[in-house]
């Protein structure tokens, strides 16, 4: 906490306030993290690219920063009165240590935000960025009184306006920071926050390799080639490939979700939170707010919180909601799973069913192959926060079997009750509209075993949604029906859960079926197992027959054997084969006989 403050100082919230000046001016609440300026400084590594989840203080940490080392801020070491960094002192071995405060003030920073750069078109990407770097030149517009410019440096400054050129807006923050160089006559800091908002955006909207050839012109002028920097920072919530964008940087220092360094800086400890809701009277709350807003885990930090949540769960006075995951649409990470192949789907039942995955991948985030390539869309989980680290595990010997020496395998899981609920309700948003409807009719006839009912609502579910499951840059055509059934199966999970425990394509007796739903209950509701089969016609003559084999193949592969030993009668297990051709869909069961199946598909046919 701001160590002077009172109480009621400590306890005025207000939610998205990301000027630090203003934060402390206001008495606004502030857990105090001025720890960060000590330990970056002392580092000293001339650029530095730090990755977490959004909303985690990475603009309030940037802003910090321009507060204690920009000469636009000197003479204002009331800010940090009352802090830890105002009683540290610098000490590098080397010379006699000297207080921090000696420090506030005295160097020209540029902060550059691109955190609302998100464009559908790459000319119009460029011109926002362009905006942004006008930005920068109006408030450094004294650089032209007097003589500290040529003729032709004062023309070219002039120059910059927003539509300018790529090339030359390329240039142009170095060019400033050489101008604010010779003007104080030290090297400048350079702030950018949320590198990587436009570079996503470019990926969503097909733009990327223009993206990625302007971008890293940016960066290698800005970071590399520019001898007026003296410290870099750029934050962002991905690691963009170095192959990308940071192909011209010489090594920049990264630090990631699963780095040590500045681990506590970002995101409220443990302790801070406790401390802060025993403050503002909530402290009976703390093993439920564990529960919702806990799980992060940034380096050794294994209770790492998520700020917004509790700033929002504070000045709320106390009321739970998907704070921090509602500030988001969600729109990448939810085209990707829903749109994802199999192998992503299943692991994502694994992940709502509170249980753990174990995969093999790389921190940095390789646009490109996040379609079709499972490991891809785990990087990206994990930078966004929605997956938390429980054991990082690497290869020190190779063999066949964990695979080559230097492999990291990654245990994860969701991270909290909170990122939960944000994917059950993402879930739901696949079957929207009349799909919606139709699938929680489906559900009622299920449960009920209701055939014609549960026939007549699949094909409405599959007609309205089938084709949202497939992201069409795309895979096996052969493929889409099995992605929509993992979609379903999803669904039966978020809307089943706790009544059902829901398991998909696991060994049974002799063979696999494809999914089981064993109940809380038995007295409740009966067990049931779904066989899923695509029609293939050189070997079936219609749908009935697919649902006809469907139901042989549970019977052949003794499917039932995993529910006998839990104790289930046959008369408590109700067995069901699903057959797909395209958008149609026929359901056939053990106690429903398949002659009306071959005359409803008969019928279908005609029509």
């Amino acid at each position: 906490m701001n160590g002077g403050a009172d109480l009621e100082r400590r306890m005025i919230v207000n939610i998205g306030e990301q000027r630090f000046d203003k934060m402390i001016e206001e008495h606004k609440f502030y857990i105090d993290k001025t720890g960060f300026i000590k330990e970056w400084w002392e580092y000293g590594s001339t650029v530095t690219l730090i990755t977490r989840p959004r909303r985690f203080g990475k603009t309030l940490n940037l802003r910090m920063l321009e507060s204690f080392f920009s000469n636009q801020y000197a003479n204002r070491g009331d800010l940090f009165e009352g802090l830890s960094i105002w009683e540290e002192k610098v000490d590098f071995s080397s010379s006699e240590a000297y207080p921090y405060r000696h420090l506030q003030g005295t160097v020209p920073v540029i902060f550059l935000s691109f955190a609302s750069i998100e464009a559908a078109e790459y000319t119009d990407m460029v011109y926002k960025i362009t905006e942004v770097i006008s930005q920068l030149y109006e408030q450094n517009r004294f650089l032209l009184e007097g003589d500290l410019l040529s003729e032709n440096e004062q023309n070219y400054y002039r120059k910059i306006q927003p539509g300018m050129g790529s090339e030359v807006a390329a240039g142009a923050i170095h060019s400033m920071a050489g101008f604010l160089q010779r003007y104080y006559g030290t090297n400048v800091m350079i702030l950018l926050d949320e590198y990587d908002t436009p570079i996503q955006a470019a990926w969503l909207c097909g733009y990327w390799d223009k993206a990625v050839s302007f971008f890293s012109g940016l960066f290698n002028s800005t970071f590399k080639t520019n001898p007026y920097l003296r410290r870099g920072l750029i934050t962002g919530i991905t690691r963009v490939a170095k192959e990308s964008i940071f192909s011209g940087l010489n090594n920049p220092e990264v630090i990631t979700t699963t780095s040590d360094k500045y681990a506590a800086y970002f995101g409220f400890t443990e302790e801070e939170v406790f401390r802060a809701l025993d403050e503002a009277g909530l402290g009976a709350e703390k093993q439920k707010v564990k529960k919702w807003y806990d799980g992060f885990t940034f380096g050794r930090y294994t209770d790492i919180y998520n700020p917004w949540s509790i700033a929002s769960f504070i000045r709320n006075e106390g009321r739970y909601d998907a704070y921090w995951a509602n500030t988001s649409s969600n729109g990448l990470v939810n085209s990707l799973i829903q749109g994802g192949n199999t192998e992503i789907k299943m692991m994502m039942e694994e992940l709502l069913q509170g249980k753990a995955i174990v995969v093999e991948m790389d921190e940095q985030i390789v646009f490109n192959q996040l379609v079709g390539d499972a490991n891809a869309v785990w990087s990206l989980l994990l930078a966004t926060g929605y997956f938390k680290v429980i054991q990082l595990a690497v290869v020190e010997e190779e063999n066949g079997e964990d695979g080559e020496e230097g492999d990291v395998w990654y245990t994860l899981a969701l991270t909290n009750l909170e990122v939960r609920r944000m994917f059950r309700k993402m879930v739901r948003g696949w079957f929207y509209g009349d799909a919606k409807l139709s699938y929680n009719n489906f559900i009622k006839a299920l449960l009920t075993a209701d055939v014609e009912a549960m026939n007549e609502f699949m094909n409405k579910i599959a007609l309205y949604s089938f084709s949202s499951f497939d992201i069409a840059r795309s895979v096996a055509e052969d493929d889409a029906p099995e992605r929509f059934y993992h979609g379903f199966v999803l669904g039966l999970i978020v809307e089943l859960a706790g009544r059902f425990e829901i398991i998909s394509n696991r060994e049974s007796g002799f063979g696999r079926y494809d999914v089981m739903l064993i109940p809380s209950d038995k007295q409740k509701d009966c067990a049931n197992i779904i066989e899923f089969k695509v029609h293939k016609p050189q070997k079936e003559k219609d749908l009935a027959q697919t649902v006809a084999n469907a139901l042989a193949q549970i019977e052949e592969k003794q499917y039932a054997a995993q529910l006998a030993a839990r104790g289930f009668l046959p008369t408590q297990i109700k067995k069901y084969g699903f057959a797909f051709r395209g958008k149609e869909c026929l359901i056939g069961s053990n106690t429903y006989d398949v002659s009306d199946m071959v005359e409803k598909d008969k019928d279908n046919m005609q029509q």
